[in-house]
């Protein structure tokens, strides 16, 4: 277990870059007197696959996960170990899955501060509280738990489910065995495509790790972190995930 920690820091600067750029592109159109204000959503699906693009690109050590959803559909896959061959690996068990889901969630609350940081001018000056909580996490357009937690299973069923394809042709273990351009262009995709309804967490860190940063930075009028929805958008990308990798295992041989 000697590259556990190389493992770890790999996923902490990743996730941390990818929440860092995420965040920050809706923040850029959805609190007021930015340049990019009123952007569009499409405007946020681009911005959140560079986002994708940037954190895989600095994780290419631990496979670039970033996400509990893929480490955990990892898993159901059978996936032996984690990690890179170039870099180190190693072998997928409970220490192993802990120590990258912890520096997922740590990472991702390190993304949102410093997001934060970098637009605190005009989260000061943004006067909806909604907007300031969507900059850190996701919410529904119509709220129905059920139906909410249905769409982010099936949107995270086709990222790992894809990622799962991709990496049977590579060594990598994770989004990095997709490629840093393609699953880029795929976190686009699934935005463009399912986004809508719920805003396509897609990730439990993603989502929960900038939430408990909203929660405890001293946000002017922040109102609050809608903690009664917050469970949708980790259990829904779990299933999906777990669903993606277990499905893998008979339907890829067959099909890829």
């Amino acid at each position: 277990m000697d590259s556990l920690g190389v493992l770890f820091l790999s996923e902490l600067i990743g996730t941390a870059m990818l929440v860092l750029l995420g965040c920050g592109v809706v923040a850029n159109v959805a609190l007021v007197k930015n340049k990019g204000f009123g952007g569009g959503f499409l405007m946020v699906n681009f911005g959140w696959g560079l986002a994708v693009f940037a954190g895989v690109t600095v994780a290419l050590a631990s496979g670039a996960h970033l996400n509990p959803a893929v480490t955990l559909g990892l898993v159901a896959n059978r996936t032996e170990e984690f990690g890179n061959p170039d870099f180190g690996t190693v072998p997928v068990g409970f220490l192993s899955v802990i120590a990258y889901i912890g520096a997922q969630l740590i990472g991702a609350i390190i993304g949102a501060v410093v997001c934060w940081l970098a637009y605190k001018q005009h989260f000061d000056e943004e006067p909806q509280p909604a907007a300031k909580l969507g900059v850190f996490s996701t919410g529904p357009a119509i709220r129905s738990y059920g139906w909410n937690l249905a769409t982010e299973i099936v949107g995270t069923f086709v990222l790992v489910f894809v990622v799962i394809g991709f990496g049977r042709q590579g060594d990598a273990s994770g989004l990095a065995a997709l490629g840093a351009l393609p699953v880029a262009l795929l976190v686009v995709g699934i935005g463009a495509s399912l986004g809508g309804p719920t805003g396509y967490a897609i990730n439990p860190a993603r989502d929960l790790g900038p939430r408990i940063a909203h929660a405890i930075l001293p946000i002017q009028g922040k109102g609050g972190s809608d903690w009664s929805y917050s469970w949708v958008p980790v259990v829904g990308p779990i299933i999906g995930g777990l669903i993606a990798g277990w499905a893998a295992i008979p339907l890829l041989p067959l099909i890829g």
